[in-house]
């Protein structure tokens, strides 16, 4: 193989790369823009946050249309094929977190008009400042390539399920106390659940990285403590 077209294969890898971190930024500030809306009840930050959600959906398609002609025309192997798969796999990813911070911010509206005690809104923005620290973390894992630190977010994702875990029950005692709360205290709800699934695509990409990095498998059960599918609610008790 020539050494020109040694260089234009690394060159798209490293495009590949490159619209990887770039695509995560976005999904960083749709989730930090998603939170912030949420704490202040600005509803013009939530439609910002929203309507950024089809670049961050464009640029996945241009992911995948460059891994694909990676893989169709140069047929990479060993790192580069782990490269050119997690990419597509990362962007996947990222994608839903995307989708997740968007349904973040359009509750926005609802929760500013009816919301529960100011504290259940805090509460619930320290749950997403946690998943966003472990999008950020993941993140900088990747552009290093260092599977220490993918490891290291892969082990915290049980800190926000405990996070989703406290915020639940608190909100279900809220609900049954004061059956007006219902509905306010939904929203809430389905805020913390898109949180809590924002850190397991966190997770997900941990893995990605650290097989990239490795060639091997994360050889752990993944940490979760989500215990909320297995609470025990009465018959006239909504989520």
């Amino acid at each position: 193989m020539s050494e020109h077209i040694v260089k234009s294969f690394h060159d798209q890898l490293e495009a590949l790369s490159t619209g990887i971190v770039q695509m995560g930024g976005m999904c960083e500030t749709q989730l930090a823009n998603s939170i912030d809306a949420i704490v202040r009840r600005d509803m013009a930050l939530a439609e910002q946050t929203v309507a950024l959600d089809a670049r961050v959906d464009q640029l996945e398609l241009q992911i995948e249309q460059q891994a694909m002609r990676l893989l169709a025309l140069r047929q990479p192997l060993a790192i580069d094929l782990r490269e050119t798969l997690a990419a597509l796999k990362i962007s996947s990813d990222l994608e839903r977190i995307g989708d997740l911070a968007k349904n973040v911010a359009k509750r926005t509206l609802a929760v500013s008009r009816d919301a529960p005690d100011q504290h259940l809104t805090q509460a619930l923005a320290r749950m997403g400042r946690q998943a966003l620290a472990q999008l950020k973390n993941v993140l900088d894992a990747y552009a290093q390539r260092d599977a220490n630190a993918a490891v290291t977010v892969w082990k915290r994702d049980g800190e926000i399920d405990e996070l989703y875990n406290s915020l639940f029950r608190e909100l279900l005692t809220y609900m049954m106390e004061d059956p007006r709360k219902i509905g306010p205290s939904t929203h809430l709800l389905f805020i913390a659940k898109n949180f809590e699934r924002i850190g397991d695509h966190a997770t997900n990409i941990a893995e990605i990285v650290h097989y990239v990095v490795t060639g091997a498998k994360m050889g752990e059960a993944r940490p979760k403590s989500d215990i909320t599918s297995s609470t025990s609610i009465g018959p006239h008790d909504k989520p």
